[in-house]
Order: structure tokens, then C-alpha cells, then sequence
């Protein structure tokens, strides 16, 4: 069992989608999707778990790993929505990882518009992501 992912730049921030199990199979598709995070877009990653069914503790170090090198990048990582059945303990040398309780939430805290703009926004997904919005370039 695996996941897909949407990946869409907003002005200044970055929304990473997140749907399935983040399971010990699924953290190379992860933190490939963390690298396309990293070559496009500017500004923190929101990464959004609303879509995720659970995770599993390597999941979980997957995320710690990507909020590590996305500050090595010089670029936060935060939360929306995480799963009902855990929370994220980073480990002590992660750097601080803000946990929304949703999308709306997190957008919210950066000042960002939900509406239907589309000047500026650029998506991808995996061929798996529910069709809809805007296409991948």
C-alpha cells in the first residue's frame, strides 16, 4: 500500500497533499514528493494529511526527516490535519514542526486565499490524485 500525492504552489508557500497509508512501502514515494517540493516553489511546505488514512511509525520519521531538509533548504515544514490516531514527536533535532488542525487552518495562519485563483498557482499530482482543479504541468 502506497500514496499519492498533489503538489501545488501558492504565492510564497507550498501545499503538499497527502492521501493512503504513510507506511514503511510509501516513505520513498514521500520523500521523492518532498524533493518535487523543493525544486518548485518558495516558502514553508503545509503538508496536508486530511486524505491520509494513518501512518506508521516510519512515516512519521519521514516527515521528521523532511521538515530536516527542508530547513536545510531554508524552508519550514508544518502540518494540517494530522492523523486521528497519533500524533508527531519529532525527535529533539528536528526543527519545530507547527501542526494545524486543518488546511483551512494553516492557510489561515499564512494569510492565504482559498479562493478559486489561478494566476500564480501551479499543481502536480500522481497519476493515482482524483482528477479536478488544475492540471499538472
Amino acid at each position: 500500500m502506497t500514496i499519492d500525492w498533489r503538489y501545488t504552489v501558492e504565492e510564497n508557500l507550498g501545499i503538499l497533499s497527502v492521501a493512503g497509508y504513510l507506511g514503511p512501502d510509501a516513505v520513498h514515494r514521500f520523500t521523492g514528493a518532498v524533493g518535487w517540493a523543493l525544486a518548485r516553489g518558495t516558502g514553508p511546505v503545509i503538508v496536508d494529511l486530511t486524505e491520509l488514512r494513518s501512518w506508521s511509525t516510519e512515516g512519521q520519521l519521514a516527515i521528521t526527516e523532511a521538515a530536516r531538509r527542508l530547513a536545510g533548504a531554508g524552508r519550514g515544514l508544518e502540518l494540517a490535519a494530522i492523523p486521528a490516531d497519533g500524533s508527531l514527536v519529532p525527535a529533539g533535532d528536528c526543527p519545530p514542526i507547527p501542526v494545524h488542525p486543518d488546511l483551512a487552518a494553516a492557510l489561515t495562519a499564512h494569510s492565504a486565499a482559498r479562493g478559486e485563483q489561478t494566476e500564480g498557482r501551479h499543481e502536480w499530482r500522481t497519476t493515482g490524485w482524483p482528477t479536478g482543479g488544475q492540471d499538472g504541468e
